[in-house]
């Protein structure tokens, strides 16, 4: 809310009805213009929805962009569904603790480079891919997740992910992976060797929909606190074989429809 009122001496420039000082005297018949630059004594420290539902966006330039003191990005660029380019590699992220649905809808960006990324901090990744239905490539490696503890929906329908390197990822302090490749079908294999899941409580959805998974290896996976199972595999249509016999089900509460549709399964070790 910027207002100017012009008086016999001066200009006067009020933001939300508060007077801004100047150190030199401006009078009205000058010509010519007024820069103001504006100093803020508060930190900038949130980014959340700020460009929500920006759909016909196609680009952002963020180059100058200061995100030193940013602790939460939740949604920040969430349904900006005509983003074809997005470079973020001036982004400073070591305070940021919340990523969730951070690039949620942005379902025409067909690579994100997020190499510069330093997630040490963050917890909350949920929602952070959902949708990206165009994404064919996705460099994670950087990624360091000791800190977090939601994976809920990651990447759910990320349909055009042909592979996903997350040999990186340290999931140790993750409870929720549930959904988190739902409707990956294009994925045709995934090493999740290097997941520690001690600590997760729901799976439920976790690779439901993944059509085009040919082999999944999940001998690595610790169970013992899982209480959600339930359509863990549903629709894993070109599966034909799986490899559970490491599970620990001992609370395991669902497991509603964990194989449903998955009509090329010949050989399930339960044991």
């Amino acid at each position: 809310d910027c207002k100017k009122n012009i008086n016999e001496k001066n200009i006067e420039i009020y933001i939300n009805d508060k007077k801004i000082k100047f150190n030199d005297k401006y009078k009205s018949n000058e010509i010519g213009e007024i820069k103001v630059t504006f100093k803020f004594n508060k930190l900038l420290t949130s980014t959340n929805y700020m460009f929500y539902e920006c759909s016909s966006l196609k680009s952002i330039d963020l180059s100058s962009f200061n995100t030193t003191d940013i602790k939460s990005m939740n949604s920040m660029f969430t349904e900006c569904s005509s983003l074809i380019s997005l470079n973020l590699s001036s982004f400073n992220t070591i305070n940021v603790n919340d990523m969730s649905q951070m690039f949620y809808g942005c379902s025409s960006l067909k690579s994100l480079d997020l190499s510069s990324f330093n997630t040490i901090n963050v917890n909350d990744m949920s929602h952070m891919f959902d949708n990206c239905s165009s994404l064919i490539s996705l460099d994670l490696s950087s990624f360091n997740t000791t800190k977090l503890t939601s994976m809920r929906m990651m990447f759910n329908r990320c349909s055009s992910l042909v592979s996903l390197d997350l040999s990186s990822f340290n999931t140790i302090n993750v409870n929720d992976m549930s959904q988190m490749f739902y409707d990956c079908s294009s994925l045709v294999s995934l090493d999740l060797s290097s997941f520690n899941t001690i600590n997760v409580n729901d799976m439920n959805q976790m690779f439901a929909k993944c059509s085009s998974l040919t082999s999944l290896d999940l001998s690595s996976f610790n169970t013992i606190n899982v209480n959600d199972m339930g359509y863990m595999f549903c629709g894993c249509t070109s599966l034909t074989s799986l490899d559970i016999s490491s599970f620990n089900t001992i609370y395991a509460n669902y497991m509603d429809g964990m194989f449903i549709n998955c009509s090329f399964l010949t050989n399930i070790n339960l044991s």
